[in-house]
């Protein structure tokens, strides 16, 4: 689940919760809604955690480049 996953759990779950007064028998739809803003966040902050270890730069290896100069002979062989 990407970024925008967890930020579409936030949204329907603070629509759940805070948006509708329908009645479920059986389900509280207020709960459920703060458990997907919840998984959500947690989504969110771990998501961004890994973007972040994933954002350290190394520093390129330095290539060597060997310019060979080969001299031909005209009139050899």
């Amino acid at each position: 689940m990407g970024l925008g996953g967890c930020i579409i759990l936030i949204a329907v779950g603070a629509i759940l919760t805070f948006a509708t007064d329908w009645d479920m028998q059986g389900v509280n739809l207020d709960l459920v809604g703060v458990i997907l803003m919840i998984v959500g966040l947690i989504g969110v902050t771990t998501f961004s955690s890994i973007a972040r270890r994933r954002r350290v730069l190394v520093p390129p290896a330095s290539t060597t480049v060997i310019e060979e100069d080969r001299h031909h002979r005209h009139g050899d062989g």
